[in-house]
């Protein structure tokens, strides 16, 4: 696992930059902090997050959600490499002499041990759709929670925003409570567009940006698995593996 760089930077350059602007103007950070205001938009926004999703649906957004800071490298070049690898020995020594080839993935080294067993095509094919099928399910689920999240933290604000006015108007006899009360009132909303437009709603994008990138892995793997078990002749394997990377990173005479 290596951090995405893109994610912790854009993250704490954002934050770093609010906070830069808080502390530069009068009152410092101090007056930018209000735990009721914080509990409406973060417990209050979590708990009406939680009323669409399932326990164990808004559980496993976390583990999903380390995805967008911590992410496996998924190298398409080294799979194709492998396959057509795999093909060659098939074709040379016949399927059982896979089973003693090391395949550092280990989806793929499943799969190889699936055909040396003889497993039907068809059957190999469908469990990798599946598979495949779940795993994009379980991401997309995790996705939807923060996007959850970035729908309703604004809202949130928006909410706490008003049980501020209506503390300040019921407070109008008293001149001294008006300015505490609309400070309140408009933290809520800044609190609110914080935990949407920077965090909920970037995480939710980078989910689905890993999400699809670990779709193509997959469907490059069920396309090297279906070539390696009918027999394909490893260029012509390797040509149609190609076709999974985009027009840059494939061979010359592939363009």
């Amino acid at each position: 696992m290596k951090p995405d760089i893109a994610t912790v930077v854009g993250l704490i350059g954002a934050i770093g930059i609010v906070g830069f602007a808080i502390a530069g103007g009068n009152g410092g950070i101090g007056l930018f902090i209000d735990v009721p205001s914080l509990l409406i938009v973060g417990v209050g926004s979590t708990f009406v997050a939680l009323m669409k999703f399932g326990i164990a649906q808004f559980a496993g957004a976390v583990k999903v959600a380390l995805k967008a800071f911590l992410y496996k490298p998924q190298e398409p070049d080294a799979l194709i490499l492998t396959a057509v690898m795999l093909a060659e020995k098939a074709r040379k020594s016949g399927i059982v002499a896979l089973e003693e080839e090391p395949v550092e993935n280990e989806e793929l080294a499943e799969a190889i041990k699936q055909i040396v067993d003889n497993v039907d095509p068809n059957v190999l094919k469908m469990s990798l759709m599946t598979d495949m099928a779940k795993t994009y399910a379980r991401h997309e689920s995790g996705r939807k929670i923060f996007e959850a999240l970035g729908d309703v933290g604004p809202a949130m604000g928006m909410i706490g925003t008003l049980i501020g006015l209506v503390q300040m108007l019921a407070a109008m006899e008293d001149p001294s409570a008006i300015g505490p009360a609309m400070a309140i009132a408009l933290l809520t909303t800044l609190y609110g567009a914080m935990l949407g437009n920077m965090f909920a709603l970037p995480i939710a994008d980078k989910l689905l940006l890993r999400s699809q990138e670990e779709r193509d892995i997959k469907m490059l793997l069920i396309d090297a698995v279906g070539g390696i078990q009918a027999g394909m002749h490893p260029r012509i394997l390797q040509t149609t593996l190609m076709a999974h990377l985009p027009v840059s990173k494939r061979p010359k005479e592939e363009d």
